[in-house]
């Protein structure tokens, strides 16, 4: 285990473990305008959605390796009201180009190639390409430091939300397989919520918990904590009579023979088919393959 102080190192140092560890991060690719009207287009990783009631976000422009404020906040200074931009995989390095340090008065939006919509709750244009929207007025900016590295937090209330038609499915929702979302990661890497990496882990419940599971089901060297989480999240375990029914159907014989002729151990056996069970949904019945040798030992199930 490496443990740092942030004190030890200089804020470049530790910065590049912040943003190695923590992401993939959502980007806030923020539209701004001067007080002459000079429109800013640029992104911003440390954002996030903070609040429904009212809808809430909070993205924060760093101060730059120079010690100046990024266009973006001299701009919500001026005029505190900006639209947040949704950024997906067919913008992303489109949006990589509009993060280049150009002169303050220097429209991103042309330099980077984006479509400007009009807004219609407050000045900045939003990006026509964007798969979402979000039309926000600040509602406070505050300061965290001072120097390089140091965050204003920008909170801003969302006032009008606009969304592509095509990222919703047949229940009206936003598909994450169709809104193709990206993630900053650290130095020049980005996630792709896309394909394989998307997963569904269903809503939490007061289950029995991991400490309900028994010492040799939770210290296997072949169920993950993943595997363990699963189990926790039942409601109530199988009862004795119930395992053994489960033992008497026949669907454990060839396991119990390949332990009883074939010198393997039949604990792991167990686990290894309760892995398989667990990563196909079905946990109440992974439950009654690991209950085997509590029954067998006459063992009381909980």
């Amino acid at each position: 285990m490496k443990s740092i102080n942030p004190q030890d190192l200089s804020q470049v140092e530790f910065y590049r473990y912040l943003i190695g560890a923590i992401g993939p991060r959502p980007i806030a690719f923020a539209s701004t305008l001067d007080a002459q009207g000079h429109v800013n287009l640029s992104p911003f990783s440390f954002f996030n959605v903070f609040g429904s009631n009212p809808p809430t976000l909070v993205f924060a422009p760093n101060i730059n390796r120079h010690g100046h404020k990024k266009h973006t906040l001299l701009n919500l200074e001026e005029v505190g009201e900006v639209v947040i931009n949704v950024v997906n995989y067919a913008m992303v390095e489109q949006m990589s180009l509009a993060s280049a340090e150009y002169e303050r008065g220097i429209n991103e939006f042309e330099k980077s190639g984006f479509t400007p919509l009009p807004s219609e709750k407050v000045r900045p244009p939003r990006v026509a390409e964007s798969p979402a929207s979000f039309e926000c007025i600040v509602k406070q900016i505050i300061e965290t430091g001072t120097g390089p590295g140091a965050a204003h937090l920008i909170v801003c209330e969302v006032v009008m939300g606009h969304f592509h038609d095509d990222i919703f499915n047949e229940k009206g929702l936003i598909d994450p397989h169709k809104i193709d979302l990206i993630g900053r990661m650290g130095a020049d890497w980005y996630a792709r919520a896309h394909g394989d990496a998307l997963f569904e882990v269903g809503r939490p419940r007061p289950g029995v918990g991991v400490d309900r599971i028994p010492p040799a089901v939770r210290n296997s060297n072949i169920l993950s904590g993943n595997d363990l989480g699963k189990l926790g999240s039942v409601e109530s375990l199988p009862t004795a009579h119930e395992v053994a029914t489960y033992r008497a159907s026949g669907v454990l014989d060839e396991l119990f023979d390949e332990a009883r002729y074939g010198c393997q151990y039949l604990p792991d056996l167990l686990h290894v088919r309760a892995k398989e069970l667990l990563k196909a949904g079905k946990t109440p019945e992974a439950w009654l393959v690991l209950l085997q040798t509590e029954v067998n030992q006459n063992k009381v199930v909980p």
